[in-house]
């Protein structure tokens, strides 16, 4: 499967077509298909920190052909989606009373008035604290781990991000940083950013050497 790596920078707007797939094809395909027009889709995507849920959620907002509803958990009160509204809640752990109530309500009007759900948590539907209720209701969706990429998928994207930079990068730079960094990818991008930003302010190459400063310094 060919991988998706357009400019994914950390200010660059979210979309579907810059999201890293790696073995997370069949989730894309449904999130597109929640885009839509008049679909019906139930979906939950969960994984940890980094991982990409934030983004496809954001990305699915920006190009949903449907108008659409884009709520995080910590701050989501009560609301109602509009007949035919693709209805995105990030950080549905975090839910208030109130809005597990106005969620629940979504679930029970969701065929009826064509609406799309697409939720995402950082864990596994039945580990959600959240109403006895409206956990079931979440497990009846189509449930998503979204799988981390492999070493091979980031360090294959962070050389495509490097060259876009126009950043001269060898094998032993990407593998120090993927056994010294972070292990999720916009953090790699992040620090890939900050070299940059040094070579340039510095007016040194981008080496072994200018990255451990950077990282030392973060």
């Amino acid at each position: 499967m060919q991988q998706l790596t357009l400019d994914i920078r950390p200010d660059t707007p979210k979309r579907l077509d810059n999201f890293v797939v790696g073995d997370n094809a069949e989730v894309l395909a449904r999130l597109q298909a929640a885009t839509r027009p008049g679909a019906c889709e139930l979906l939950y995507l969960y994984g940890e920190p980094g991982c990409g849920r934030s983004h496809l959620l954001e990305a699915a907002r920006r190009g949903a052909a449907r108008p659409a509803m884009h709520l995080a958990g910590a701050t989501a009160g009560d609301f109602d989606a509009a007949a035919g509204t693709l209805l995105l809640i990030d950080d549905l752990e975090q839910l208030g009373d109130t809005a597990q109530i106005a969620l629940f309500r979504c679930f029970n009007a969701a065929r009826r008035d064509a609406l799309a759900l697409v939720l995402a948590g950082s864990v596994a539907p039945l580990r959600l604290a959240l109403r006895e209720d409206l956990r079931t209701r979440v497990g009846t969706a189509l449930v998503f781990e979204i799988k981390p990429l492999s070493d091979a998928d980031k360090a294959r994207t962070l050389r495509e991000q490097a060259q876009a930079r126009g950043m001269k990068v060898d094998d032993e730079l990407v593998d120090y940083l993927l056994r010294h960094g972070r292990r999720d990818l916009p953090a790699l991008l992040a620090v890939l950013d900050a070299v940059d930003a040094a070579s340039l302010e510095r007016k040194r190459p981008v080496t072994l050497p200018l990255l451990r400063e950077v990282m030392a310094s973060r």
